[in-house]
């Protein structure tokens, strides 16, 4: 285990450990975001959902339509939370990499 003998070395190790957590942060968010904008099953399923509403409107057939319909409202809410939650984990990278910024320039050890 680490021994800390002054404040400048608990300071330099919470900012390392802040610039580490805040890459990791950044590396997640950047693939769920490219995940979602790929996720080619999503459109898939969405397209043949629309094309199975469809042929419920012209075989007079509500309820095929009704749950078509959700369906598609399910799929666009999940894309909106997988996004947020992307954007939301970009902030954060970005508040732990300022903060690791803050805490090393402090120190004098950043420009």
């Amino acid at each position: 285990m680490f021994v800390f003998t002054n404040a400048f070395d608990i300071q330099i190790t919470m900012a390392t450990i802040l610039f580490v957590l805040g890459l990791l942060v950044m590396l997640i968010s950047i693939i769920i975001l490219t995940r979602q904008a790929i996720g080619q099953d999503i459109k898939t399923i969405t397209k043949q959902t629309a094309k199975l509403a469809e042929k419920g409107i012209t075989d007079n057939i509500a309820g095929l339509v009704g749950n078509a319909s959700a369906l598609v409202s399910a799929l666009h809410e999940l894309s909106k939370t997988n996004t947020g939650i992307g954007v939301f984990m970009v902030f954060l990278a970005i508040a732990l990499l300022a903060t690791a910024y803050i805490i090393s320039k402090n120190l004098g050890i950043a420009p």
